[in-house]
């Protein structure tokens, strides 16, 4: 008997194609489409509309039964308050990694478990071994579509049962398949940006849950420059919408954020050389290892800091306190609450938040 297997379906042409290919593998094929977010906007950015009516269509022509689950008031609960209150804090967090852990490989994966899974399956660009009863996760063949960045919080009873049939395939090559097969999603356009703001000015979107509070925007020594927005739309390392230019003192080149004071609710920035945004380490209360914590203390990998960004060469030290990364060279605009993710060879081994940059 055929085992079953219960996949994302996102209205996209990576989940299509990952049902397609499951189904031609021989397992009975359940396509389940989440509904995370219910608002809609003037451009219908994020509504699910459009979306829900193109897994309608690849389900037909594939020929698999699909469902829909709303998870809204639980995205809205555990991963939406968690970036509203990130921001309140200064801080600059990453929702997509919060969605799969507590949203795409908990609830979905509940979910599909009530629907008779023997596995559950994404589009995500990345691969997986299950090995002995241990899961490890590894990076997928197209790198420069590599998703592990955004699966480094997942713990190993939430990769077991999962199938990542698209690991060992090119875009291109998934694109093909796409067309090859007359889905109605080939030729569509990649989302992009977090899934609840979508195409919108994300300084508009955020002013709807955030007061806004304006300040003075200054330099490390006393000099007013301008007035900010509210530090929340700001980011280490920032050049653009600054809108200080033209200084008595200015040498033409771009000024760029190097501290938000929450405190006293100052922007600080400067221009010129940027020595100031490198930082030699940073400080983790926490990591999540893929698949256990390692036996030593002390070991070299390399690391991702942001999503799109080669790795770098790095020493983590676990400290009683939680984590100390020391960088083999200098890093540019190391951001609080952004997620620093490790990897070892083509493993991720883990990740946690960044809490602190180290100069």
């Amino acid at each position: 008997m055929s085992k079953t297997v219960v996949v994302g379906l996102s209205g996209g042409v990576d989940s299509s194609v990952a049902a397609l290919l499951l189904k031609e593998q021989g397992y009975n094929v359940i396509g389940l489409y989440m509904n995370n977010w219910e608002e809609t906007d003037s451009c219908g950015n994020c509504t699910g509309e459009q979306d829900f009516a193109d897994v309608r269509r690849v389900a037909n022509k594939i020929g698999i039964p699909y469902y829909s689950v709303n998870f809204a008031k639980e995205y809205m609960d555990r991963v939406f308050s968690y970036f509203l209150s990130e921001y309140k804090a200064g801080r600059t967090p990453n929702p997509d990694v919060l969605c799969n852990r507590e949203i795409k490989f908990k609830d979905f994966k509940e979910k599909a478990k009530e629907l008779g899974a023997d596995y559950i399956a994404t589009g995500h660009y990345c691969d997986i071994l299950h090995e002995n009863g241990v899961h490890y996760l590894l990076k997928a063949k197209d790198q420069s579509k590599d998703q592990t960045y955004f699966l480094n919080q997942l713990s190993q009873s939430q990769l077991d049962g999962v199938l990542f049939p698209l690991g060992k395939l090119l875009k291109s090559e998934v694109r093909k398949i796409a067309e090859e097969n007359g889905l109605a999603t080939a030729d569509k356009k990649d989302s992009t940006g977090i899934c609840f703001i979508g195409e919108r000015n994300f300084r508009n979107f955020l002013l709807q849950y955030i007061p806004a509070k304006k300040g003075k925007i200054m330099t490390y020594d006393g000099k007013v420059l301008g007035e900010h927005l509210g530090l929340m739309y700001y980011t280490i390392g920032q050049r653009r919408g600054l809108n200080i230019g033209g200084q008595k003192d200015d040498d033409g080149t771009r000024w760029f954020v190097i501290e938000k004071d929450l405190k006293n609710n100052i922007l600080y920035v400067a221009h010129g050389e940027e020595d100031r945004l490198y930082s030699k380490g940073l400080l983790m209360n926490s990591c999540n290892f893929i698949p256990f914590p390692p036996e030593r203390k002390s070991f070299e990998c390399t690391a991702k800091f942001r999503y799109r960004q080669p790795e770098q060469q790095c020493t983590v030290n676990i400290t009683e306190n939680g984590l100390r990364v020391d960088f083999k060279e200098k890093q540019r605009a190391i951001t609080e609450g952004q997620f620093a993710v490790f990897y070892s060879g083509d493993k991720c081994i883990g990740g946690g938040v960044i809490e602190k940059a180290l100069f």
